[in-house]
């Protein structure tokens, strides 16, 4: 992993984008890409999101899998963080009162891959994972 990583596109369904707006551009941070009536693109930690404003979704079922003693929403996405940085976003996500759905915590410690990781619900229920790994040079590997 000595080379930057090209970023990723994702794209999410949200019911609210005023709502989304204060959660990933005034909470998060993510500055405005461009922005269209049912639409908007946001810079996610150097990826593009893209926000789409649906009237319902089908799909948006909460099915977990057990992972190290939690139940992890399967459908879910986020960001691998500097420490300091994973850190600065736990206290705000606090600050702000955020309720989150698996509470910041040390994953695998001692083991390969261990990792801090936290996550939380967007206004529409996606859910989102911010980690941090111990070295990341342990991103990929093997248990």
């Amino acid at each position: 992993m000595s080379e930057p990583l090209p970023p990723f596109h994702l794209a999410l369904p949200v019911h609210d984008l005023k709502a989304a707006h204060g959660f990933y551009i005034d909470l998060l941070g993510c500055p405005r890409g461009r922005t269209a009536p049912r639409w908007t693109d946001l810079d996610f930690f150097g990826h593009q999101l893209t926000l789409h404003l649906v009237d319902t979704d089908e799909s948006a079922v909460a099915v977990t899998n057990p992972v190290d003693g939690d139940r992890v929403p399967a459908r879910h996405f986020g960001v691998v963080l500097e420490r300091r940085d994973w850190n600065a976003l736990r206290t705000k996500l606090e600050a702000a009162g955020v309720n989150f759905l698996i509470a910041p915590k040390l994953r695998f410690e001692g083991r390969p891959g261990e990792q801090a990781t936290m996550f939380v619900n967007d206004p529409s229920g996606n859910a989102l994972e911010f980690k941090s790994f111990a070295n990341p040079g342990m991103l990929f590997a093997h248990a």
